[in-house]
């Protein structure tokens, strides 16, 4: 551009030039500019690398701040007496032996692992019930997916409340139902033997709707051919289903399996506002919130919580071991 510019300038002044000297100003010039190209390569080059990380370091950020350092921190609180009031006092692992020695941490990881299982196979089995009811893109079924999805995003607070008037030992709708049929009532939410499984239902009833919206999608996913290819051999629904349906969908299982085993893990509204741990209901996420916000042991607290996080690893990494190899990928 500079070359035809000084042309253009040249034939404006009327001043005539040699083809070799338009040569050489050509060369001049060209040289010029691959120098200038040559130093500012490495310069767009590192800009051309730093570009993602750059788009991602506000997220990244973010995550360090509100993930990865209070992760940190939680693990080497756990090596210290922090109250309240004082300051923190290095006991090494003095918080986790007073922990397993305490004889309420068994019922309490019994409890753990009794809500997971129930919460993760009833979630598991009913969303994939409701899935395939729903599945049809019927103006009905539409609709009624709409419902079911609307207690996930339903304040937790208001779906407790709820479960809990139907609760009602003697005012709810389960015991009137029951005692319609002349069964005797029910202590939903005060009965040992049954309240962790009323905690759980109501996990369930809540998630319900979520994992059979993303189920359905699954299966809307899967090519028809295959279900073609099963009628032309006779196959029954039940053979069809387990040798068609639940192999294509299995993915998609297996991930809400996985959330819902570290939901269950990690929950901890439901139980706080149905029996605020009472009656047999206390759990490891309730037991890590009782000792930090109602005793002000930060310590003890917080081995608690590593106990949780590395449970939540040792069941992620054995779920994977277990069951990854057996999920179908297309």
């Amino acid at each position: 551009c500079e070359l035809l510019l000084l042309l253009a300038d040249l034939k404006a002044d009327k001043i005539s030039m040699s083809k070799e000297q338009i040569c050489a100003i050509s060369m001049s010039k060209r040289n010029e500019y691959m120098n200038k190209t040559a130093r500012l390569k490495p310069l767009q080059s590192g800009m051309r690398k730093a570009k993602p990380y750059l788009f991602i370091l506000p997220s990244m950020l973010f995550f360090a701040v509100f993930a990865i350092y209070p992760l940190i921190y939680i693990i080497v609180l756990s090596f210290f007496d922090r109250s309240i009031i004082g300051d923190m006092t290095f006991v090494g692992f003095e918080n986790f032996i007073k922990l397993f020695n305490n004889p309420e941490f068994g019922p309490i990881m019994k409890n753990t692992v009794v809500y997971m299982v129930i919460v993760v196979l009833l979630t598991t089995v009913f969303s994939m019930l409701v899935a395939l009811l729903l599945q049809r893109p019927t103006r009905l079924n539409k609709i009624v997916q709409q419902i079911a999805f609307s207690p996930y995003v339903i304040s937790t607070v208001s779906v407790v409340f709820v479960w809990m008037w139907m609760m009602d030992a003697d005012y709810g709708l389960f015991n009137y139902i029951i005692d319609w049929f002349g069964l005797g009532e029910v202590n939903w939410v005060t009965d040992p033997n049954v309240t962790i499984f009323s905690i759980a239902i109501v996990s369930v009833w809540k998630s319900l709707g979520y994992n059979a919206i993303i189920i359905i999608a699954a299966l809307n996913a899967i090519p028809k051919h295959y279900y073609e290819a099963a009628k032309l051999d006779n196959s029954s629904s039940v053979k069809t289903y387990f040798r068609i349906t639940l192999p294509m969908i299995s993915p998609t299982v297996f991930f809400l399996v996985l959330i819902n085993i570290i939901g269950a893990l990690k929950n901890f509204e439901t139980i706080n506002l149905m029996t605020a741990g009472k009656f047999d209901t206390t759990t490891l996420v309730y037991f890590v919130y009782q000792n930090a916000r109602e005793y002000f042991d930060f310590g003890y607290a917080s081995s608690a919580g590593v106990i949780l996080m590395v449970f939540i690893a040792i069941i992620t990494l054995l779920y994977f071991k277990v069951l990854a190899k057996k999920v179908y990928y297309r």
